[in-house]
């Protein structure tokens, strides 16, 4: 039998994405081995995150300063705005080092199915943007699935008459793999994407 500040520990950590009650259990038992100071120390991070982290005004990108450190930068280009369904997709896109212009977080992706509609997602906001003027290309970075393309299709409807170049990420085969294990999918997406050489 677990002491219940064990299992209501445990049971806490279960509610985190991916963790299951195995994973749960390990963590917590892991939390027990370690110094009272890193458990207080892990606990004070987790108060802090929530107490000042908040949802920058302009582009809905997680930030403890308003507008976030991405949208006062003088370095970026507020012309290109890239469209990511959430906040942690952010760091993946900066970790190449290529993209220099701002971001902008739908908060989510339309799926009837789960009766997430338009009024869900932080469209309007992008709209807004865009209208204010000065921007020329808007790129979609949602996810290559299906509530992904939905929502990148119902994007790029409501800029077309805002007159906005209006752009996809290309998918398909990932560098370094092989044509032999490539699905369908990955490779009618990799067909459709392909460019001159």
């Amino acid at each position: 039998m677990t002491a219940p500040p064990l299992a209501n520990l445990i049971n806490e950590l279960t509610k985190l994405p991916g963790v299951g009650g195995k994973s749960a259990a390990r963590l917590a038992y892991h939390i027990l081995k370690r110094p009272a100071a890193e458990a207080e120390a892990l606990a004070n991070a987790i108060v802090e995150v929530k107490q000042k982290i908040f949802r920058c005004s302009a582009c809905n990108n997680m930030t403890d300063v308003d507008p976030c450190a991405v949208c006062t930068d003088p370095r970026r280009d507020p012309s290109v705005i890239c469209v990511v369904e959430e906040a942690f997709n952010i760091p993946t896109i900066e970790a190449t080092r290529d993209f220099k212009g701002v971001f902008h977080v739908l908060l989510g992706a339309l799926s009837p199915l789960k009766g997430i509609g338009p009024q869900d997602i932080d469209v309007d906001g992008l709209l807004r943007r865009v209208q204010g003027g000065g921007v020329r290309e808007v790129i979609v970075a949602t996810n290559p699935n299906v509530e992904g393309e939905a929502t990148a299709l119902y994007i790029a409807q409501q800029l077309r008459p805002l007159n906005v170049r209006t752009t996809r990420l290309a998918f398909g085969l990932p560098v370094g793999g092989d044509l032999e294990y490539a699905d369908q999918v990955t490779m009618a997406k990799a067909l459709e994407g392909r460019r001159e050489i």
